[in-house]
């Protein structure tokens, strides 16, 4: 049977119903959202004239989901004008609808019967190429379905999503014990090409992979807490970003996520789990209970294992919970010298990791205990939850932040390091772990000529973990001699099938004359040797903007020629790219910020990560876009204008008060979406969701480009000049006295208008990118000359931030 889903149904529009919607009309799947009908008429809505038979009260429940996910921070959709393709409804009017859709998520409350009572209902209106899902994050699988018919159960299986669906990449796929193999590798591939989902094909067991190894990680952590009588605030420090977890550690994940929901995943597991060997932990202590019954429940009631306040004279202040007392108490970043050693540990993260692991003392000893405890655990869960290491290494990174899944720690450690410990903890090692060692095999993974391979304890032999060919990785290709050419500042590296790529390899990606001049010899090379040019790395950021200590100390110097070389520079390496002979593709994700975003501008095509956050926000240093950013955003608003409409008298005033108002106000878009709908974007580029596959995607988008490109005409923009300037110049000049903006942004706001009207000119002048590029740097140069800029860019540098507002 062939399957498609081009539209989806949600049923339950609680947090998670509501949020999953959100993600599918991210991806553009067009969704159906229902809920039950509310038990009652309340004053309120009779008040507004609602009755048991209008629509607004009958999908209310539908409705106020809808709402909050569209309000929700951070945001759920990643435009509020996704929000558009969620229709919503209820159970008892809309179900005939669901004849007409492909997929249909069920998202209801934790109840079986209740599930099964819904799906019995749904059964008999879906399609026979429907695919029917259960998002249960407890409840086995094969009890969900046990009622529906022998058809359905073979389109029937889990789709355990990870809140929030939009920002967590792991999906957890649970077949039911009828699931046909087709549907699996179908929905498999359907989340992870279009909605951009890690993908962890699971067992039916007790809260699956991820909540199980994920919840005694936690359960373990705060019974080392316990036993050794540390503080919250020193257990997040030890179990935190240095063993490679997440900022919020321990204690402020358990506060983000609630702890009412994580002590009702602890006991669903110890009542679930009668036969394992680290039941008991499972069962929350005291301490936890009572800050449960306490309403302590974390950020959601702005109390929990942390709290904020504030104190007497009004300033914002950081307590912790003393769980002896139950008494919150002052905050003190704790300080141990051997995670401050760590730091300064050559070799990187798997380096500090054995140092911390290895060191004596109070911070070795608990890293010890929780690490060791995590390992035997995992180890413990093969084959029960998963018969592949791989798996549940995943499951941990893309489900709980983890810089390295358990074994994949266990093996930057070192195997044969910790069996000493483990004798000294008393911990007995697996069978299947002995063997393995006795065998001589010294780790769980194992790299060879040709690819990567996984331990399997079952065959007691690797396993060679299959290559995704939509995922290409930049240091791979460099291993196998893909360098082109390099400097300190980035490379440019060989994609195959006559496609190059430039990385940037910076500090936080950020661009300095290295940058620029690799950009430069890319363009040379790629317009003598090669069909195409992506722009891309692996950073979390693709590139925050302009090198700010560089500018700064070429200001400090008075070298205003070398400072106006640079930038002329710059936007010379911007229109090359622009201009060039063969297509470029550029490929933000993360932070693409002042210049980054200038560059992601100027290719042919930009294929930004869905989670992309792009904007020209100069303004925040005091200075204006100079790369042609501002240049850009003039050209796009107007390059669709009909030929004579000018000059007929068309107010353009609409079209660049947008582009002031984006500019001046420093907009970052949340999105990959929303920067389309800033101009940052063209509308007629995709988005690529999955991150692993972008550069790929990138890759392709070149690859067609190639084989009929023509580079662009070079554009005349139409401006308002002078009239623009005055225009905008008496709102400054109302903003100002109203003090709703300061001298010094009315200065600069001032140089941004001159820029957007086009220089001194008469309404319907039309200038070339030329004009534009020099007023840009023109501004930008005598903005560097203030006192007040440079004291802002001495802010920045001094608490090590990115150039945004």
């Amino acid at each position: 049977m062939t399957y498609q889903i081009k539209k989806a149904a949600v049923l339950g529009a609680g947090v998670m119903g509501a949020t999953i919607a959100a993600h599918l009309a991210n991806a553009g799947i067009e969704t159906l959202l229902l809920d039950i009908v509310p038990f009652e008429l309340k004053p309120e809505d009779e008040a507004k004239g609602l009755t048991k038979e209008s629509p607004a009260w009958r999908n209310s429940f539908a409705e106020r989901g809808l709402k909050g996910a569209i309000k929700m921070k951070p945001a759920a959709f990643y435009s509020k004008n996704v929000a558009r393709l969620v229709k919503t409804g209820n159970f008892d009017d809309d179900l005939d609808k669901l004849a007409g859709v492909d997929w249909v998520v069920e998202v209801v409350v934790e109840n079986l019967e209740i599930k099964q009572e819904l799906l019995a209902k749904v059964e008999k209106i879906i399609s026979s190429n429907c695919i029917l899902s259960s998002n249960t994050s407890g409840l086995p699988i094969n009890e969900v379905g046990a009622k529906l018919s022998a058809d359905v159960k073979k389109r029937f299986l889990g789709t355990h999503f990870f809140n929030p669906p939009r920002y967590m990449k792991l999906l957890e796929i649970i077949p039911g014990p009828d699931t046909s193999s087709e549907v699996i590798e179908f929905t498999s591939d359907f989340c992870e090409n279009v909605l951009g989902k890690g993908i962890v094909v699971c067992k039916d067991v007790p809260n699956f992979v991820a909540n199980r190894i994920g919840v005694f990680d936690i359960a373990n952590a705060i019974t080392i807490m316990l036993d050794k009588g540390l503080t919250i605030p020193e257990l997040d420090a030890i179990v935190g970003k240095a063993l490679g977890r997440p900022g919020s550690a321990i204690c402020g994940t358990m506060d983000l996520v609630g702890l009412d929901t994580g002590m009702h995943v602890m006991q669903h597991l110890y009542e679930a789990v009668a036969d394992d060997e680290k039941r008991d932990i499972f069962k929350a202590p005291d301490f936890m209970v009572k800050m449960v019954e306490g309403g302590r429940l974390g950020n959601k009631t702005r109390q929990g294992f942390y709290k904020k306040s504030k104190d007497e004279r009004g300033k914002r202040i950081k307590l912790a919970l003393d769980y002896n007392t139950g008494e919150y108490v002052a905050f003190e970043k704790p300080r141990f010298d051997e995670l401050k050693e760590a730091r300064k540990v050559p070799g990187g993260f798997k380096e500090s990791l054995k140092f911390l692991f290895n060191s004596p003392g109070k911070v070795g000893g608990v890293v010890r205990a929780y690490l060791c405890n995590n390992f035997l655990y995992a180890a413990n869960r093969i084959p029960e939850i998963s018969d592949r290491i791989d798996a549940i290494d995943n499951a941990m990174k893309w489900g709980y932040n983890h810089k390295l899944g358990p074994f994949e720690l266990w093996d930057a450690i070192g195997i044969e390091a910790t069996i000493p410990v483990f004798k000294a903890l008393k911990m007995k090692l697996p069978k299947a772990l002995s063997a393995m060692l006795k065998a001589g095999h010294k780790s769980f993974y194992e790299k060879r000529e040709d690819g990567l391979y996984v331990f399997d304890f079952a065959t007691q032999d690797y396993l060679k973990i299959a290559v995704n060919p939509k995922i290409i990785l930049l240091p791979a290709l460099k291993a196998k001699g893909g360098i082109i050419a390099e400097n300190k500042g980035a490379a440019m590296i060989d994609l195959g099938d006559g496609i190059a790529g430039v990385e940037f390899n910076t500090k936080m990606n950020s661009i300095d004359a290295d940058v620029v001049g690799m950009l430069n010899q890319a363009c040379d090379l790629v317009e003598k040797d090669f069909q195409g040019l992506v722009v891309a790395n692996h950073g979390a950021n693709f590139s925050v903007g302009a090198n700010l200590f560089e500018v700064f100390v070429t200001i400090q110097k008075g070298d205003w020629d070398i400072l106006d070389e640079m930038i002329k520079g710059f936007q010379d390496c911007n229109m090359r790219m622009k201009y060039l002979e063969k297509p470029v593709v550029v490929a933000p994700a993360g932070m693409a910020l002042g210049g980054g975003c200038e560059i992601s501008m100027h290719g042919d095509y930009c294929l930004a990560a869905g989670e992309t956050y792009m904007g020209l926000v100069e303004v925040g240093v005091g200075v204006i876009p100079a790369g042609g950013g501002t240049k850009e955003l003039m050209v796009r608003m107007t390059e669709g204008l009909p030929d004579g409409t000018v000059a007929g008298g068309l107010n353009m005033q609409t079209y660049y008060q947008k582009i002031f108002e984006t500019i001046g106000t420093a907009k970052v878009a949340t999105s990959a979406i929303e920067a389309k709908e800033f101009g940052f974007i063209r509308k007629n580029c995709g988005i690529s969701i999955n991150r692993d596959h972008q550069i790929y995607e990138a890759k392709q988008i070149a690859l067609g480009l190639a084989h009929f490109y023509k580079k662009p005409d070079k554009p005349m923009i139409p401006v308002m000049g002078d009239n623009f300037k005055g225009m905008l110049d008496s709102v400054l000049y109302n903003m100002r006295a109203g003090n709703f903006i300061s001298d010094y942004d009315l200065h600069v706001a001032g140089k941004l208008a001159g820029i957007l009207s086009g220089g001194s000119c008469a309404e319907g002048t039309y200038v070339s990118e030329q004009l534009l590029l020099d007023l840009e740097r023109e501004a930008f140069l005598s903005l560097c000359g203030e006192a007040k800029t440079q004291d802002r860019i001495i802010y920045m540098l001094k608490n090590n931030k990115p150039l945004r507002n």
